[in-house]
């Protein structure tokens, strides 16, 4: 985003996606005035933060990280450190994969099978179909790329057990576990008890500051945490980050299950539009993909006739599709979201492709 975007975005006072502009005193404020300090990563809020995630995950045990790069690449070591092969499955849009400048592989010496079909969920066919031997299945939830798509929960047990059948951990990039449970209607731990080990994000959802856990066995975790010191995680101090996110997770999961009923309700709004298609239709859990059928440049200028003339922020600019006639926008639906009707929505949508 320019700087011209980020002035209009900073001047709107309406924002149709997440939580809208978050200002620094607000995440300031998030931290509280009373924490107890950690020391390089030990006791204090942090290890509140554990132990609070321990048990809402049902695992023995969690550890705090500074960054998910960092946490699911010594996660999977930690895994295939034990077994015999180093190959990892997961999905075609995996975040390891595609966005972390392949660590996995330069930093772990870990092979990335992706599995499946990139427009589509990961069915147990596709682990059938691999004969090598693994050492860790890893399973996103909700699937991002797939604009939050979610496995019926049979089809998700079947996996989670074709992986242990084989003596292979099973790992959950859970950064969007929160936006699951709604979407499951399910507890976190429920969910959680599918997997060796969790990955759960702070700032995505949550809205807290940057960081995040991993919990699990008490052995895992605890072979995580020294690889967050041999990776350069263990700072000095972690407490703001661990303060933030203790503050703001039991009021922000509380709040799941009215997104996802928004969600829902904004995508029976959409239904009358020509021009506006979601996926999935209709939402698997608080967020969805919307591609429109309008050209990239009519997009971006109707966004920031939005932004100009009524106050209201959508996205700076869209993703494209490969058709040059279609564009996609990620939709999730925070705090923001919630303060505008779903009629309201549909309406600042349908001017998008005017």
């Amino acid at each position: 985003m320019d700087e011209q975007a980020r002035a209009r975005r900073a001047a709107c006072s309406e924002f149709v996606n997440g939580d809208g502009l978050v200002r620094p005193a607000d995440l300031l404020a998030s931290i509280g005035a009373d924490v107890s300090i950690d020391n390089y990563g030990e006791g204090g809020v942090v290890a509140d933060l554990e132990r609070y995630v321990a048990d809402l995950l049902g695992k023995p045990a969690a550890v705090f990280l500074p960054s998910g790069t960092m946490a699911q690449g010594a996660t999977l070591r930690v895994h295939a450190d034990r077994r015999t092969s180093r190959t990892m499955l997961w999905h075609p849009a995996c975040h390891l994969e595609n966005h972390e400048g392949q660590a996995h592989a330069r930093l772990h010496q870990l092979v990335g099978r992706p599995v499946g079909e990139l427009d589509r969920l990961v069915t147990l066919a596709d682990l059938d179909g691999v004969a090598e031997p693994v050492a860790a299945l890893l399973l996103e939830l909700p699937q991002r790329d797939l604009g939050g798509q979610l496995p019926s929960w049979e089809e998700l047990a079947a996996q989670t057990g074709w992986a242990r059948d084989r003596g292979a951990a099973v790992h959950l990039d859970g950064a969007r576990l929160w936006e699951a449970s709604a979407g499951y209607d399910r507890a976190p731990a429920e969910i959680a008890a599918l997997f060796d080990t969790v990955y759960v994000s702070f700032y995505k959802g949550i809205g807290a500051l940057p960081g995040c856990c991993v919990a699990g066995s008490a052995t895992d975790v605890g072979q995580v945490r020294e690889w967050r010191q041999r990776l350069g995680g263990t700072l000095f101090g972690l407490w703001p980050a661990a303060a933030s996110a203790l503050t703001l997770l039991p009021e922000r999961l509380a709040e799941m299950p009215a997104r996802f009923r928004h969600a829902q309700a904004i995508a029976a709004e959409l239904a009358g539009i020509d021009g506006i298609r979601i996926v999935p239709d209709p939402p698997q859990a608080p967020m969805m993909h919307l591609l429109f059928d309008v050209p990239a440049d009519r997009f971006a200028d109707n966004a920031r006739r939005l932004a100009e003339e009524a106050g209201v922020w959508t996205w700076a600019k869209p993703d494209p599709t490969g058709d040059p006639k279609v564009v996609r926008c990620e939709l999730g639906v925070g705090r923001a979201t919630c303060r505008l009707s779903p009629a309201v929505i549909a309406d600042t949508l349908a001017a998008l492709i005017a």
